[in-house]
């Protein structure tokens, strides 16, 4: 099997989008750290006793990283009016996070002082409990501290055959 065939075949599995965020550490002790972004398409429920949450992410990218020191991470769960959020943070070659920020509305969290995207379906604030490698993305759960439906209206935002779609 090849990887376009193996791709191929997972791009017909429809999929929920979250955005991804955390709070990098600051530089010095009069410093705030940098907000850092990521889309995800590979969230699930893990468990509810405790309850768990799994994002993976690829092996090395600045989230993986970050992720490896911050145990303290959020999730917004998009609504299909917030493609342009997910779009921007996908991108490859992107420009700085803190840019990618500047004119979206969030909120921080009171828990992971991640920002949380304004008119997300849901919102979490987790904290990483293990981190599994697997081939080249590694699995990170995480449990959730916190849980919030801060818009109750809309319809989620999913990803099919590589690209965004809505429900219906």
């Amino acid at each position: 099997m090849s990887n376009d065939e193996f791709r191929g075949a997972l791009a017909r599995l429809a999929a929920g989008v979250v955005l991804i965020t955390a709070q990098e550490p600051p530089l010095d002790e009069n410093g705030r750290g940098e907000d850092v972004g990521m889309t995800a398409t590979a969230f699930m429920s893990v468990s509810l006793d405790p309850p768990l949450v799994m994002v993976s992410l690829r092996n090395d990218s600045r989230m993986d990283d970050l992720l490896s020191e911050q145990p303290l991470w959020a999730v917004s769960v998009l609504a299909e009016s917030q493609r342009h959020v997910a779009g921007r943070f996908a991108m490859k070659g992107r420009i700085s996070d803190r840019l990618l920020f500047e004119d979206i509305p969030y909120t921080r969290g009171e828990v992971t002082a991640a920002p949380l995207v304004g008119g997300a379906l849901a919102t979490l604030e987790c904290r990483t409990e293990q981190r599994v490698v697997a081939g080249d993305h590694t699995l990170v759960i995480g449990r959730v501290l916190s849980a919030a439906l801060p818009s109750g209206d809309g319809s989620p935002l999913t990803y099919f055959r590589g690209r965004y779609r809505q429900l219906g």
